[in-house]
């Protein structure tokens, strides 16, 4: 496959031509193959094996019942997937971000609950104590969320919650060698029977970002309560926790990463969220284009059929036309991270725009299945649903619009 060379310099606007010479035409430039690796072509066909053969037989009955069954959650901690980006020695498979997203966009294909189970519980918990976890912390937990023994869930979301993370009024009150937390999260992924939670609070409100802290805590600690939440239109397989921290006293050990960093650690796992989440959203789109391309295939004679109707064509073309590219944007930004490069904004765009593909690829469908799906019984309809929910997960779409604009214009964000 062609090799594509990535013009990946930095727009520094060099005051010479001599300069820009040396900034750039000198550099080592980076070449980034668009043909997968073996050991990527090795885990997405493991992916779409699992995904097709044994996640899709139950995702239909998992929907109605509003649960997916456990044993599934070993059984993907066998398969290496539940830690797949954590480093082999703590537990996980060692693989880079690139294979981790080709994994993701297979279960998002088939199973929008169980991509996003996987999202919170690798993503946001795991990659976080591997990046700011002590070797204590990593000992503990990592190897036990790597095999599935511990589920794991992160806890940001609160009931009045705006765009900016240093708006939360969950406190951290120092007592001594301990804090006690104090207040409250909602629709908490894999809260209700998570054995380890990450939870984002304040410590200090006067400094904003400082002000953040992480916590790493057990479940099962003194004043950390849990309550299911009202099943909501997509993700109907996946649990989602309202969680109060009432007078939680928890050990000084228990933060996670330094007492001030807590925002740092706060993005980090969004950001790592948001990449599974766009590879999620491109899975949804290859799945609605399917079912249309098999609908309008299927569709008996005698002619006129809907698929030599040219403005039905154009739809399909601009569908595929619209997730081909959501999953250049999605492999991209995996691509730069693992290159150990700043990759944030291209992250976000990956993520607004795999979306908003998605959504508008699942409209179309339920469009082009004339309805028909839209009583429930079929996958189209249950795609829209999911695609529609996934536009909110991570922050929502308007976030990322928001963060992406903010960077470009460099107008920041609140101080």
């Amino acid at each position: 496959m062609t090799r594509h060379i990535i013009n990946s310099l930095k727009l520094a606007r060099p005051r010479s031509f001599q300069s820009w010479y040396l900034h750039n035409i000198r550099k080592e430039v980076t070449v980034m193959d668009f043909e997968l690796t073996p050991e990527q072509q090795k885990v997405q066909s493991l992916a779409r094996r699992f995904a097709q053969q044994e996640l899709a037989p139950l995702a239909p009955i998992a929907r109605v019942q509003g649960e997916f069954p456990p044993y599934l959650v070993k059984r993907m901690g066998d398969l290496g997937f539940l830690a797949g980006p954590v480093e082999k020695h703590y537990g996980g498979s060692g693989m880079d971000l690139v294979s981790y997203v080709l994994l993701s966009e297979e279960l998002g294909r088939v199973d929008s609950s169980v991509r996003e189970f996987l999202t919170a519980q690798a993503s946001m918990v795991s990659l976080s104590i591997q990046q700011w976890g002590s070797k204590e912390q990593k000992r503990r937990y990592l190897p036990r969320l790597a095999s599935g023994e511990w589920i794991g869930c992160y806890a940001l979301t609160e009931p009045d919650a705006r765009f900016d993370i240093t708006d939360i009024t969950t406190t951290a009150t120092k007592d001594g060698t301990s804090y006690l937390l104090q207040g409250e999260k909602v629709w908490i992924t894999n809260g209700l029977n998570a054995h380890v939670a990450i939870v984002i609070a304040r410590r200090e409100r006067n400094i904003r970002h400082k002000g953040i802290c992480a916590f790493l805590i057990e479940t099962n600690s003194p004043g950390f309560h849990r309550a299911p939440m009202a099943e909501e239109a997509g993700y109907r397989a996946l649990e989602h926790a309202y969680i109060k921290l009432d007078a939680c006293r928890v050990s000084e050990k228990t933060l996670l990463g330094a007492p001030r960093n807590g925002f740092q650690v706060a993005i980090s796992a969004l950001e790592n969220g948001r990449l599974s989440a766009a590879a999620g959203a491109v899975g949804i789109g290859q799945a609605c284009l399917d079912a249309c391309v098999t609908f309008l295939r299927q569709q008996p004679l005698p002619e006129p059929r809907l698929a030599d109707s040219e403005m039905i064509q154009a739809t399909i073309a601009n569908m595929a036309a619209d997730i081909a590219a959501a999953r250049l944007l999605t492999y991209y930004a995996a691509w730069l991270k693992d290159q150990g490069e700043t990759a944030t904004q291209a992250i976000s765009i990956a993520k607004l725009f795999a979306s908003a593909a998605a959504m508008k690829t699942a409209s179309e469908a339920v469009l082009l299945h004339r309805n028909r799906d839209y009583s429930g019984q079929f996958l189209v309809e249950r795609y829209y649903q999911d695609i529609k929910a996934l536009q909110s997960y991570e922050d929502s779409n308007q976030t990322q619009s928001i963060a992406i604009a903010r960077d470009l214009l460099g107008t920041g964000g609140s101080k």
